[in-house]
């Protein structure tokens, strides 16, 4: 009997592991490779996964803001996906690089050339921005997401504080502080001309998208060990019984 409650134990605390270790939400959400640091320069990502069984993620469109508009936003590009820039006019000019900018990136828009981003998958879209605003600490980037099913989905919701996450919470960038130096972080251009920042470019970009994702997995193994063990025990216990 009391193997038997092992076993069934072990199976249930299997199962749980698993059920809490799956997001309850996928959201499109950015996070920079690195320090996204105040008046500086990051590459970021928008990270899209696709929520729906039966429809592909065809397009992705960002809003950059404009009260905190950005001098220079350069994407990276990304296979089987056609990248369109749109400029617009600043109702205040920004000062960059000594020079006076009247107009700015208001939005990048991501276009599938092929099946796009299929169910059961995510994709990564990165942006080199800069130079980062000082007189913030967050950044809000609006972002549609439009299925080959014609559906599009709006993130566009900015949180509120004291209220609970909205359904389709915006992209929201955390900037840090500037280093006490002065120094701002490199820029890409200098990354990509450091051997050493590009191999540790690569081994991020393959592993996964957070650390959240690995625990998970690392959870949902360990339970379902545990509840494999539970019912091997179990097993033998009755049989040995029977045997006696």
């Amino acid at each position: 009997m009391k193997a038997s409650r092992l076993a069934a134990a072990g199976a249930v605390a299997a199962t749980a592991v698993v059920v809490l270790s799956s997001p309850a939400f996928a959201h499109v959400t950015v996070q920079p490779e690195g320090a996204a640091a105040k008046g500086g320069y990051a590459v970021v990502d928008f990270k899209v996964p696709n929520e729906r069984d039966d429809a592909s993620t065809t397009k992705l469109e960002v809003n950059f803001p404009t009260d905190h508009p950005l001098a220079s936003v350069m994407p990276e590009p990304v296979p089987g996906w056609k990248i369109e820039i749109t400029k617009s006019k600043l109702a205040k000019p920004v000062e960059a690089h000594g020079k006076q900018l009247t107009e700015a990136v208001t939005k990048v828009t991501w276009t599938a050339d092929g099946k796009g981003i299929e169910p059961g998958y995510f994709e990564k879209f990165p942006v080199s921005v800069g130079a980062l605003p000082e007189d913030t600490d967050t950044l809000v980037f609006k972002a549609l997401q439009t299925y080959s099913n014609k559906e599009v989905v709006r993130w566009i919701e900015e949180q509120k504080k004291g209220d609970e996450e909205p359904e389709n919470p915006a992209p929201v960038l955390e900037l840090a502080a500037a280093s006490e130096d002065g120094h701002h972080g490199s820029s890409a251009t200098d990354k990509a001309a450091d051997p050493a920042s590009a191999e540790n470019a690569s081994a991020s970009t393959a592993a996964p998208a957070d650390s959240s994702d690995t625990t998970a997995r690392v959870l949902g193994v360990v339970g379902i060990v545990v509840g494999v063990v539970g019912v091997a025990y179990g097993v033998l216990a009755g049989r040995r019984r029977t045997a006696a």
